[in-house]
């Protein structure tokens, strides 16, 4: 029999923080709120004062701050956690790209990112660092208005020179190669305390991936071009290890990487420097749970058929996001839930519906580390992602369950 729950109900379960709708932030799969409170009052090349408003993130979703740019400008965007909050900030472009995301360099847990932007409208994204509910302030500013936070080194203003920042001291970068199309990656293991800087050459034009691993180190790249430009900075972006897509072909030229390290700058930190592959990056895409995979037959997807009332599936699932197919039969709430079977699992899920539009996403859940969601959905088909939150393996039990309103 299928289960009867009051409309009311469903509105109380559903616990998952409502964005205005006045934003849109398609990098996400969500609306997301104006920094200024509307779109006539966000644009921050002519803002007066900085914007800034209290995020609430809850059950591991994400919390999305628009802003626009009516002309070229140098912006500075941060987020504060309150009390134990840590959050961490992704920059979209108004393609949807990834500009950018940071975790710590605010100081004291905070993220911030100084960048150079072109008009048009943007989308930073605020998450919680572990998962767990967090408010945080965001504040988004051009650079010379005042910041929220200390900035790493306890510095109001980072000095554009210091290491983890592109452009300065590249005249002192360590050269590593000429990256040529069809040709070998360039690699070399370094620690950020003795080579804070690197370059490397390209005689033609290409778009490249740069990657810095070492967790111990918790590396931050940063690019800049041939004439000084910041191109781009990562900080966690597959753990803790940091990874710069720039899709764009960069033109010939001597380009150099700022490498820092958030925790421990004697360790060595693996710097590679490869030809950009989409394929590979909407692959890894798919892998993180980050984007749903199409129903191509592609990436392997298990039907779980239709949930008429509860389905129960055991899984072995390691860091990689196993993903399943899902058909609701009419319109009503889902309660889905992740929990590790055994002591030291640490389950992920996320659920999509059949356009690729992110409904719902959970870590951890108040009570422990299993995750959980409860999201409105339709008469259609959704995707749910399912993984191991870092280098884990072992068996999780998915649980389903659909409610409908009492007529």
């Amino acid at each position: 029999m299928t289960r009867l729950i009051a409309t009311s109900a469903i509105a109380l379960c559903a616990a998952t923080p409502l964005f205005a709708q006045d934003a849109a932030c398609p990098a996400v799969g969500s609306n997301g709120q104006w920094i200024g409170g509307s779109a006539a009052a966000s644009d921050i090349a002519t803002m007066d004062s900085y914007g800034e408003q209290m995020a609430l993130v809850l059950n591991g979703n994400r919390y999305a701050s628009v802003f626009s740019l009516s002309a070229p400008t140098s912006t500075r965007i941060e987020a504060q956690g309150r009390a134990n909050g840590d959050p961490v900030l992704t920059l979209y472009d108004p393609a949807g790209d990834e500009i950018l995301t940071d975790d710590d360099s605010g100081g004291n847990g905070a993220a911030r990112a100084e960048v150079d932007l072109d008009a048009g409208t943007y989308c930073a994204v605020i998450t919680s660092y572990d998962g767990g509910p967090m408010t945080a302030f965001v504040r988004i500013g051009r650079t010379e208005m005042d910041p929220l936070t200390e900035g790493r080194g306890n510095m109001p203003d980072p000095d554009p020179g210091a290491t983890g920042t592109a452009g300065a001291g590249c005249q002192d970068a360590v050269n590593f190669g000429t990256l040529a199309s069809g040709g070998a990656p360039l690699s070399i293991a370094t620690a950020a305390g003795e080579t804070g800087y690197l370059s490397f050459d390209l005689t033609e034009a290409m778009p490249v991936t740069i990657t810095a691993e070492n967790e111990d180190a918790d590396p931050l790249i940063s690019l800049s071009g041939p004439d000084g430009e910041n191109l781009g900075e990562n900080d966690d972006f597959d753990g803790l290890n940091a990874r710069l897509d720039i899709a764009t072909p960069l033109a010939p030229g001597t380009y150099c990487i700022a490498l820092n390290a958030l925790s421990d700058e004697a360790a060595p930190i693996d710097v590679t420097v490869a030809a950009y592959d989409p394929e590979a990056a909407l692959m890894g895409l798919y892998a993180r749970g980050e984007a749903a995979p199409p129903l191509d037959g592609s990436v392997q997807i298990t039907d779980l058929g239709t949930l008429e009332t509860v389905l129960r599936a055991d899984i072995d699932v390691g860091s990689d996001t196993q993903w399943f197919r899902l058909d609701v039969p009419a319109a009503g709430l889902m309660v889905i839930e992740a929990n590790a079977i055994g002591p030291s699992g640490d389950p992920w899920l996320v659920v999509f519906d059949v356009a690729g539009r992110e409904i719902a996403q959970n870590d951890d859940t108040p009570s422990g580390t299993d995750a959980q969601v409860m999201p409105r959905v339709n008469a259609e088909t959704y995707l749910i992602g399912v993984k191991q939150v870092g280098d884990r393996q072992g068996f999780v039990r998915l649980l389903l369950e659909r409610f409908v309103p009492a007529q």
